[in-house]
């Protein structure tokens, strides 16, 4: 009796399944090279070409570059105190000054005739009070005349009453006659007390009046000298010892009382006046430190006076020097300042590169250990100065760093190196 033999199939792979797994491999790579293709794109470069910088530790000095320019600490601005018509200069810009050397002349003709008319006015009340007064020390010695008169006439009254007193007991003379003598005698006496009292309250007004009278005249004569003083006015004089600065005068030129015609510097010290950026108005106050090197020698200064105005974007600040100065400062002179505006601190330090202009300091390519790619990462950073970057996110020492423009490398996230 035959019996059935199940056949059993063979293993292995099969012609079929080899060309179903290299179907499956194609679509795999296909799908790899499409899905990451498509996340990252990338840029070739030269690498010799790269400005490429390393991120390190340091001590982080906030502070901001400024141009200051030197001026002197003091100016006087020279005012014409009275207007005229401007008929020499003898002193030009930037000529060395004394104390009272008249730098301008004018002649004001009106102002002149004007004088006259109130010297004559005032000439006129000062003799008028200077005869006030002599006719008060006239009256004065007529009073003490009078008061002689009767003091006299008490005299002679008191000894014709004596007389006919006698008289009048011996019974020479009559009653009436000897009682006459006695009432005149005392009206002389009561009269002459009368006189005196009056003439006391005379000596005391007289006494009153001539102080203030006094005191008239002696304003008087102030203002006489005042009146000619005006035409000293006339010569423009340098108040100070110092160097002549703008002059804004020509000859021949009418000037208004009260215009400015130029300014004097005064030269014993001098200050640096500096324009900063609007961006740091809120940062920059008094007695902040600032420096500058002039001959390989630090000179210090610090922030005397912050202008609040803000013109054109930027405002205005005055800093003084802070122990020696250098020789010879000339008005005029501009030194680059280092204007710190905090104090140094510990941070991650990024140089400076064009790479900021085109992404805004929000990200940066860094390059791979291999060093042949860089890759886009992004970043945080704070404050900057005139060498670095302060980074706060994103970078950690040691790391490198493309720091030049990143216009050219267009929106891709990578950068290979040829």
């Amino acid at each position: 009796m035959s019996m059935d033999r199940k056949i059993e199939k063979k293993r292995g792979i099969k012609a079929k399944h080899i060309y179903i797994f290299s179907i499956a491999a194609v679509v795999l790579a296909l799908s790899i090279k499409m899905i990451f293709g498509a996340q990252t794109s990338t840029f070739r470069a030269e690498i010799d070409k790269l400005n490429i910088a390393e991120v390190k530790d340091g001590s982080f000095k906030d502070y901001v570059s400024i141009v200051g320019m030197v001026e002197p600490k003091t100016t006087i601005y020279l005012d014409i105190e009275e207007g005229g018509k401007v008929v020499e200069k003898l002193i030009d810009e930037g000529e060395y000054v004394s104390k009272g050397d008249v730098i301008v002349k004018l002649v004001n003709n009106d102002l002149k005739l004007e004088i006259l008319n109130t010297e004559s006015q005032l000439a006129y009340q000062s003799n008028e009070l200077r005869n006030t007064l002599i006719n008060m020390e006239q009256q004065k010695i007529s009073n003490k005349q009078q008061l002689l008169v009767i003091d006299t006439d008490i005299i002679r009254q008191k000894r014709k009453y004596e007389q006919n007193l006698m008289l009048f007991e011996k019974g020479f003379v009559s009653k009436e006659e000897y009682l006459q003598s006695k009432e005149d005698y005392e009206l002389s006496r009561q009269d002459r007390e009368l006189r005196y009292q009056r003439m006391v309250q005379d000596s005391i007004f007289r006494a009153n009046q001539k102080i203030q009278m006094n005191s008239s005249l002696a304003n008087m004569q102030q203002n006489l000298n005042m009146v000619r003083q005006r035409l000293e006015n006339l010569n423009i004089k340098a108040p100070a010892d110092g160097q002549l600065g703008s002059l804004d005068i020509e000859i021949g030129q009418s000037i208004n009382r009260g215009q400015r015609i130029g300014q004097l510097h005064i030269l014993n010290n001098f200050k640096v006046q500096a324009h900063v950026d609007e961006h740091y108005i809120d940062r920059v106050r008094r007695d902040l430190s600032a420096s500058f090197q002039r001959n390989n020698q630090d000179y210090f200064l610090k922030t005397k006076k912050v202008y609040p105005e803000v013109r054109e974007g930027r405002f205005k600040v005055d800093l003084i020097f802070d122990g020696t100065s250098p020789e010879n400062l000339r008005t005029g002179q501009t030194y680059h300042l280092k204007l710190e505006l905090g104090q140094p601190v510990d941070a991650i330090l990024l140089p400076r590169g064009g790479f900021f202009q085109s992404t805004g300091g929000q990200w940066v390519f860094i390059l791979d250990e291999s060093g042949d790619f860089a890759i886009k990462r992004h970043i945080k950073i704070g404050r900057q100065n005139t060498k670095y970057f302060e980074v706060l996110e994103g970078l950690e020492a040691g790391e490198r760093v493309i720091i030049n423009n990143y216009e050219s490398f267009g929106d891709n996230d990578r950068i290979e190196f040829k």
